[in-house]
């Protein structure tokens, strides 16, 4: 772990706009794709129980088909929703809801596009000034909304620096682009960047960028300023740190690591947000450990292990040192890849890139507690099935 020394504050940069010449949209995607309306302002904050998945399926035609499927979850039941899946013009690569439960966002081939989530759940395009479905344009590989819902906060692809674009969300669900923040690794190993997160509190947003390991960065969410605190170095060009969580309290930063060493690293945040890892660490997972998620107790974690198709749990003890649950792996579908959990604090649900299933939901077990027990699964077959899944946003 080295403490930072060099940093940079992004200034607002022109994303490339040619990428929107080439997305084009099928024969027959007016039947899925919603009306292209411009937000009312009129926000809607639902208590619905939502999974929206974005999808990459190459597996059955000679062009891939890109969708966003949309799921009402009910008592041990995922139910499609009405007019899903939305045929998109353009790969999906990762997808956000907003704390209001009021906007959802998909990113991927340097575009983002938002949607307004109805009280059932159905999504409205959102409609820049321009009367483009894209909001944005920028390289993205994570998105995260501030608990305020002000602004949405977003990974970059970049390979040299680690770099957040930062958008304010408007009344509307429009986003402008604002300053946002990059950093070069003192480590100077290569920058893979995976994954972002903001804690409860808003004081810290912390990215997974691979070998390069995690940087933690404070954060004003009344004017948006990004600056970097800490980085926290793997140890190894054979480790990667893949996925980041932060506790209910804000106190502890979890990162899901592959490789060398892998396994979770629960890191305790101190003054100026100094990061030490938690003796014991990594607490041992499956291989690829590449997902990660917190239950809505706080007593419970989850990691989704890529490799081997399957679910590392654990329970969450005195100065978070982790224990492995009853029954830890887990099996899921193949390449598991994304993990979240439903608004009822019920299900843990899972994508899995390779599919059989392609969506996993599972409940915990009444009797061991924190074990995970099937619940259903939107699998290959099914008209409504998400196959070639890459992420997962869920309702509040």
């Amino acid at each position: 772990m080295k403490m930072m020394t060099m940093w940079m504050t992004r200034t607002q940069q022109g994303f490339s706009a040619a990428v929107l010449l080439a997305l084009g949209c099928a024969t027959g995607c007016s039947n899925f794709f919603p009306p292209l309306t411009s937000s009312t302002g009129s926000t809607v904050v639902n208590t619905g129980d939502y999974a929206y998945v974005a999808s990459v399926n190459t597996s059955s035609t000679t062009n891939p088909i890109y969708t966003l499927s949309g799921f009402s979850i009910g008592s041990g039941k995922l139910t499609a929703l009405s007019g899903s899946p939305i045929t998109l013009p353009f790969a999906p690569a990762t997808a956000v809801v907003t704390p209001s439960n009021s906007y959802l966002y998909v990113s991927g081939s340097a575009v983002v596009y938002g949607y307004t989530i109805a009280a059932n759940g159905t999504l409205t395009a959102i409609e820049s000034a321009t009367s483009s479905p894209a909001l944005a344009n920028a390289n993205i590989v994570s998105m995260v909304v501030s608990p305020d819902g002000q602004w949405l906060l977003a990974l970059d692809s970049n390979s040299s620096l680690v770099t957040i674009d930062e958008f304010q969300i408007g009344s509307t669900g429009l986003l402008t682009l604002e300053t946002g923040a990059q950093y070069q690794l003192k480590s100077g190993d290569p920058i893979v960047a995976s994954n972002i997160a903001v804690s409860p509190n808003g004081d810290y947003v912390a990215a997974a960028v691979g070998t390069g390991g995690a940087v933690l960065f404070s954060f004003n969410t009344t004017t948006g300023a990004l600056a970097p605190v800490y980085e926290a170095f793997p140890g190894s060009t054979t480790s990667a740190d893949q996925a980041v969580a932060f506790d209910s309290a804000s106190a502890t930063l979890y990162v899901a690591r592959s490789g060398t060493a892998g396994g979770v690293i629960p890191y305790t945040i101190g003054t100026g947000g100094v990061l030490t890892a938690v003796t014991g660490a990594p607490f041992a997972t499956g291989n690829g450990s590449s997902s990660i998620v917190i239950d809505k107790t706080g007593k419970y974690l989850y990691v989704g292990n890529r490799t081997d198709s399957t679910i590392s749990g654990f329970s969450i003890g005195s100065g978070a040192v982790l224990t492995a649950l009853s029954g830890s792996p887990y099996p899921t579908g193949i390449n598991v890849d994304a993990l979240g959990t439903d608004n009822s604090g019920d299900y843990v649900l899972a994508t899995a890139g390779g599919g059989t299933p392609d969506l996993d939901m599972f409940s915990f077990d009444a009797t061991a507690l924190g074990k995970l027990d099937a619940a259903t699964t939107a699998s290959t077959g099914d008209p409504t099935e998400p196959a070639g899944a890459v992420a997962i946003a869920l309702t509040h």
